[in-house]
């Protein structure tokens, strides 16, 4: 970004100390200082300058000119320029070739040599950016402004110091990109505009530092220690890259330590959206966060509030009765007095008759403490013997903000003994909390697969759009190759290109913007190795090693991880391995256990393996044991076994919780139309209730829905 601006500032000629001329009379305004971090023709002009801040005792920008002669014109002055503020070339093609070049090697511009040596000539004036374009400008740029850091390190260029904790020197236009506050001073007429030497004695001196070495390095070193003032000084100088760089950091590492006070600072600052992130990561994570020192300093409205919020996510009512006491034990002289009104906020009917005795005793022994008259336990039993439990007025109901949808699949009919397909999709509009541990999932139907019912197929999202490949229809080839996608802000959906191959038991995963289809089956008994990537001039990328269906496979890290499913001889794997569209598959360590027909997902920078089947001798038998892998360091470990059977099922994360939806009993072909989820907080299984439909076969996602369908 402060290149874009650098480039609007040179475009504006604001701060612009060097004027570039040619032979043939073109001109062109620069900084100084941008074109010295590229040419090294130009960095021994400004060095043989270099005698001290290049500002005169009138306060104004020290002109000066370079004539570039006869060798270089217009062409290869333009591209030279371009390159130093963009890193791009967008008048490079076969005819302007030879004049960039020849500007190039008399500028002593060697980055920009190899690019021009790169293109080989062969860009044309309107050829598209490709993406290696794109990486490659980045990292021209990146270079320039490590070159830029080193010339403020030897103090060359520098034209302004800032008084601080010790005198440091800096480069105006470099403060002028990054900070709108140093821009206003210095283009707008103020005092400071015409000083060579600038006090600052308001701003924290270790802040500034940190966010003008940001400018300089485009590295922005942040910990929960320090983020907070950096992001303060960060707004109050308007360096609003950094600011926002703070604010993802503040999003993207919340933890329950610390999201108390990101509450009070976007209270503070009045940012209504990090103030809602931070409030449903303190609902979604009370449990942990009672158990911290902050919480017991709450105020008593702030935690009341809490305690009555609908979505707060506990496991059961006993977990909120407990934090309440927690608080008040911090400090009972102070606190018992509130402790009625806080308890107004346990909603005792949704307990059972085991945790109801802990209330008691808690309560009779709190109500004997001290000389204060407390009388708890006789308003929180009539609460609890008196109440309705299932009505919604007590029921903890949470509405995500992003939906969890499950699309298509199959079930059996019981009345004629078939196997139905579905075409049905259907979202999770709220979750439930019932009566002790009893969980409910409200099932709300969205809407319809377009032609035909898909079991078997491939689902993903991207650019918050639902897209369905693949799968089958009554086990033909019928449909198989299809794919669209849904839109939900116009409620349409959209035919794409068929896939070039059939496949069903596979996955559809995005990577860097693009889909993949990955293996699968391509007739009932035979699997394929091919994978194809969607875009607009779709094609093949590289294949698998081998032949691959019913496995499991999640984006993480930047690369495509998948794990077990079926061989060609339909053995079942204990493989893990990285899938990269260009190099291929690198092996990594195996699962303990080989499995297919399971379900992987990306949870807290792991990959949590569940569900499936296993080899048996000559057959199968249900995979119940669960693993987890560990990219840093390449290893596995188990966690907590499934408490049924989940064969062919559904998986997806929502609010940092593993959901493993449907599927069926390998044993007994009996289907499993239960919805698990695994909480990495507690270390266990939770049931949350059944599927709305085809149980079989079903793919889920997380799809953000408009509002109209969430009331």
């Amino acid at each position: 970004e402060i290149f874009m601006t650098l480039k609007e500032l040179q475009i504006s000629s604001i701060l612009t100390d060097l004027t570039l001329t040619t032979e043939d009379g073109s001109s062109f305004s620069v900084h100084s200082l941008i074109l010295a971090a590229v040419s090294a023709f130009i960095l021994e002009k400004l060095k043989e300058k270099n005698t001290g801040p290049s500002y005169s005792t009138q306060g104004k920008v020290t002109m000066w000119s370079v004539h570039m002669g006869n060798e270089v014109d217009q062409t290869g002055l333009q591209a030279v320029i371009e390159f130093a503020y963009s890193g791009d070339l967008s008048i490079l093609n076969k005819d302007t070739l030879t004049q960039i070049k020849t500007a190039a090697k008399i500028l002593e511009v060697p980055q920009l040599l190899d690019f021009c040596n790169n293109i080989n000539g062969t860009k044309e004036d309107q050829c598209p950016k490709t993406d290696q374009d794109r990486i490659s400008a980045d990292v021209h740029l990146k270079d320039t402004l490590r070159s830029i850091e080193r010339l403020l390190e030897d103090k060359v260029g520098c034209d302004v110091i800032l008084e601080l904790d010790e005198i440091s020197f800096h480069h105006r236009i470099i403060l002028a990109a990054s900070s709108d506050y140093f821009r206003g001073m210095f283009t707008c007429g103020m005092k400071e505009s015409h000083q060579a030497c600038i006090a600052l004695p308001f701003v924290p001196a270790c802040e500034l530092e940190a966010l003008i070495g940001w400018s300089y390095s485009g590295t922005l070193h942040l910990s929960w220690d320090c983020v907070f003032e950096i992001a303060c000084t960060a707004l109050q100088l308007q360096f609003q890259p950094a600011f926002l760089l703070c604010l993802k950091f503040m999003r993207e590492e919340m933890q329950v330590n610390w999201c108390l006070d990101v509450e009070s600072f976007a209270e503070a600052y009045g940012l209504s959206e990090l103030l809602e992130e931070a409030n449903d990561f303190t609902l979604r994570n009370f449990r942990e966060l009672s158990a911290t020192a902050k919480f017991q300093d709450l105020p008593a409205k702030k935690l009341l509030d809490l305690l009555r919020c609908d979505g707060l996510c506990v496991p059961s009512e006993l977990t909120v009765f407990r934090a309440v006491i927690s608080w008040i034990q911090a400090d009972p002289e102070e606190r018992l007095a509130q402790a009625a009104l806080l308890m107004s906020g346990v909603r005792f009917p949704l307990m059972t008759f085991r945790e109801f005795r802990e209330v008691r005793a808690i309560n009779l022994h709190m109500e004997c403490f001290a000389d204060k008259e407390v009388e708890l336990y006789g308003s929180a039993l009539k609460e609890f013997g008196f109440s309705l439990p299932k009505s919604d007025e007590y029921c903890r109901i949470r509405r995500p903000k992003d939906a969890l949808c499950v699309v298509g699949g199959d079930q059996l009919d019981p009345d004629v003994g078939k196997r139905i397909p579905s075409q049905d999709i259907w979202f999770a509009n709220s979750l439930r909390n019932g009566t002790g541990l009893v969980k409910e999932i409200e099932w709300r139907r969205l809407g319809e697969i377009p032609e035909k019912p898909k079991f078997r197929h491939g689902v993903a999202v991207m650019d918050r759009r639902l897209y369905v490949a693949g799968g089958c229809y009554f086990y033909a080839k019928d449909n198989i190759m299809t794919s669209a996608y849904y839109d939900p802000v116009t409620n349409t959906w959209k035919r794409l290109a068929d896939m070039q191959e059939p496949r069903s038991n596979f996955s559809l995963v995005v990577h860097e913007e693009r889909l993949y289809a990955i293996g699968g089956d391509k007739e009932i008994d035979t699997n394929t190795d091919s994978v194809e990537m969607y875009k607009p001039d779709s094609n093949f990328v590289r294949p698998l090693d081998q032949a691959l269906s019913g496995y499991g496979v999640s984006a993480i890290n930047g690369g495509i991880f998948i794990s077990g499913g079926f061989n060609c001889k339909y053995v079942c794997l204990a493989s893990m391995f990285l899938y990269h569209p260009e190099r291929g598959s690198v092996y990594l360590a195996d699962m303990s256990r080989d499995r297919a027909q399971h379900c992987m997902e990306a949870l807290q920078g792991r990959l949590y393996v569940a569900g499936g089947l296993c080899n048996l001798r000559k057959f199968y038998t249900d995979q119940l044991a669960c693993e987890v892998y560990d990219p840093v360091t390449d290893s596995w470990a188990d966690f907590s076994s499934l408490p049924v059977p989940h064969v062919g099922s559904a998986s997806a994360v929502l609010e940092e919780k593993l959901y493993v939806l449907g599927g069926y009993c390998q044993d007994n072909y009996s289907e499993s139309g239960l919805v698990h989820r695994f909480d990495p907080g507690l270390q266990r299984w939770e049931t949350m209730g059944k599927l709305p439909g085809a149980i079989t076969d079903i793919k889920a996602c997380l799809l953000h829905l408009p509002q109209q369908f969430r009331h």
